[in-house]
Formats: C-alpha cells, structure tokens, sequence
C-alpha cells in the first residue's frame, strides 16, 4: 500500500521517511503521525493514511486519537509537576492526604509506589457495572476499602486503569485547588501552550478525533492468575457501556488520553531536556530525575515481561522499546501508540495510529520508527 506522508521532516532523517511507508506497506496502518524533538526543537512531524475505519476521512495535522496507557506518562509528567510544586512528594504516603486509604494495611502505600504499580490493586475484583468506573467517588471508595493482592515491597502489578485513579486522588488532594489530572494539564501545562493532548476531550473537540479499530485478537498475558483476571479479565475490567462521547469526556488519566503526535513529543520533551518546555523551566531537574529513577524492575504479576518501573514511566533499560538508550523512559498504549525520552540525547518522540495490534508493548510499528529516528543522529 502506497501512502502520501504529509507534514515535514529534517534533513538526514530520510530513514523515518521510508520507516512509515513501511508500516503501511505491511498492511498494519489505516492512519497514523510520528513526531521527534530534540531538545525542545521539532525535527519530525508527519502523518499519513485515514481517520475512519472506512477510509473516507484524511487523517489531518490536528487529528485527535485516544492513545490509552501512552497517557500514563503524561499522568506521570503531571505528576512530576505536583511534587516540584510542593503539594505532595513522591514519598508521601496516599493514606495522609486520603485517610480511607489506609484501610486493609495500605497506610504506607507511597505516591511514588502507586505510581511504579506496587500498590496491589491492579483492578477491582468484585462484580460491578462497566459503567461503575464513570463514578469517581465510587472507585475511589473502592480503592480504599480493597486489601492489596501482594504485600507491598513484593515487586509490581501493572495497573491498566486503577493507576489513573490513585494518581488522581492523591494529586487532587493535595493541590490547593483540588484540580483534577486533567485540569491541571488544561490550566497549567498543555493549555496555555496550545498543546494538543488532552485527559479529558471536550465535547467541542470530539469532531477531530479519529476512530480506533480493534486489535484482531487479545494481547498475550502469559499465564493466568489473579492480579492478570482483576486488570484485564473481567467483564468489568475498564470502562464502558457509556458511549463513544461520554468515554472521550471522562477523565481516566490511565486510560483515555487524546492526543496528536506532535502534542506527545512536544510534553515529552520535558523528559529529555531534564525539566524544560519550550525553552523555560516547568519542572526543577532534581524532580524530573526523581521521576524518571527506577522504582521497581523484575517480573511483573500482571505483564508477562521482565520491566521497570519509574514514577508512572517505563525505564528502558536494555529492551529496545524506547530505542537503543537503557536511560530513555517513555509508555506504550493499548494496541501500538508509543511516546518516549531521552535525557542522554535530549531526543522525545511519539507514534500515534488508529489501527490497533495485539502488543502490550515493544509494537514493531513505533519501534522501526524510532530506530530510524536514531539513525538521524
């Protein structure tokens, strides 16, 4: 399939070019946009293919799609916010600022190990509505009333759509305010910038957003046990039975961030430039490094993967998800979208795309591009 790349790319990055044909000559793209910064500085932004699954709609510069658990490294980078603000450190216990937390011996739960998923509370067991999780009150007394599923200190668990929450309702008791995730990213750091990415998609935006097409089969989790039947298993597991609009509004800063590539690189960049967005300091150094710093690595209870684990970002280490730097850190999302960082050659980057495949993490489609982001250098 052939494909008209649109948008710009900087000299000597020719291979990123011929990268993203290939993804869609392989038959594994409808649409999809690839950007790079380093730096701060934009060298790649492109984006090629359909919008729709009936291919009727271009795929546009300013195309939305939800990128799912990619967002957890924006929920991380404001969380990263937070804590240089001062409202809450990365050591704070969650009980402290939510006391209902402590219950079933949760009261030493950390900020920090929430968000490294060691918190035990992969997903909700007992039986409730798809529609529950719409409820934030709800889930959030959920939450607190849960006994962990493993002693904290025994490793991590990923949280697919319970981490959102935790990282919600520590940072919005804690800000003055009591703004959400969401909020924040709106008031203080994406939207007085103009920078597309949104946890939270108003309604007047949903015109722009493109149309995901299903996996063709579920994501290999290896064996099966309790904490991988609670995150993912369950008829309840993530949210639904809502609608497409009402799912685009809500606020799962897990789960349902909306975003163009540009827009991810762009907030990325604060990953790779050691606090730095558009040339100005959002976030001191020393906390940027605290974020990015492996909490937790082994054998995860709910991927079938040998992974790290920062403060709401995966640390790459040796697996080649994030390129060839063990430093860079970044997320992977449900069904391929990917955004990164890297602090030793300040290079951020996303790849973003509408057809989804049956990878956790690691998708081959964002890992050829960014090794030919590489190549560039």
């Amino acid at each position: 399939m052939s494909i008209t790349i649109h948008g710009t790319i900087a000299p000597g990055f020719d291979a990123v070019a011929d990268a993203f044909e290939a993804n869609f000559a392989s038959g594994n793209e409808i649409g999809a946009a690839f950007a790079l910064y380093r730096h701060g500085e934009k060298l790649i932004d492109i984006h090629g293919g359909h919008a729709d699954r009936k291919r009727e709609r271009d795929w546009q510069a300013d195309t939305l799609i939800p990128v799912f658990s990619t967002g957890k490294a924006i929920t991380a980078l404001v969380a990263a916010y937070a804590v240089d603000q001062g409202w809450l450190s990365y050591d704070t216990p969650l009980a402290s600022l939510w006391p209902e937390f402590a219950a079933e011996g949760k009261e030493a739960v950390t900020f920090a190990q929430a968000l490294s998923h060691q918190a035990g509370l992969p997903g909700i067991r007992e039986e409730m509505e798809p529609g529950d999780w719409f409820d934030r009150d709800l889930i959030e007394a959920r939450l607190a009333a849960m006994a962990p599923m493993w002693p904290l200190g025994e490793g991590s668990g990923y949280h697919p759509i319970t981490f959102g929450f935790l990282a919600d309702a520590a940072i919005r008791r804690a800000e003055p305010q009591g703004r959400t995730v969401g909020q924040l990213l709106k008031d203080l750091i994406a939207g007085p910038r103009g920078i597309d990415v949104w946890i939270g998609l108003p309604e007047a935006e949903h015109g722009r957003a493109g149309e995901h097409v299903l996996p063709p089969r579920a994501p290999h989790l290896g064996k099966i046990n309790a904490a991988k039947e609670a995150a993912f298993l369950k008829p309840w597991s993530s949210p639904g039975r809502r609608g497409a609009a009402e799912w685009r509004a809500a606020e799962f800063p897990a789960a349902n961030t909306h975003a163009t590539a540009r827009g991810l690189a762009e907030l990325m960049a604060v990953f790779a430039t050691g606090g730095l967005l558009r040339g100005e300091r959002l976030i001191s150094e020393a906390v940027v490094k605290e974020a990015m710093a492996i909490r937790v690595e082994g054998e995860d209870r709910v991927l079938p993967f040998d992974i790290a684990f920062g403060a709401g970002v995966n640390v790459n280490r040796d697996s080649g998800w994030f390129g060839p730097e063990p430093k860079a850190v970044g997320h992977y999302g449900f069904g391929g979208s990917c955004a990164f960082a890297d602090p030793v050659t300040g290079l951020s980057g996303a790849y973003v795309m509408n057809r989804q495949m049956d990878v956790l993490v690691g998708d081959e489609r964002a890992v050829r591009l960014i090794n030919a982001a590489y190549e560039g250098l």
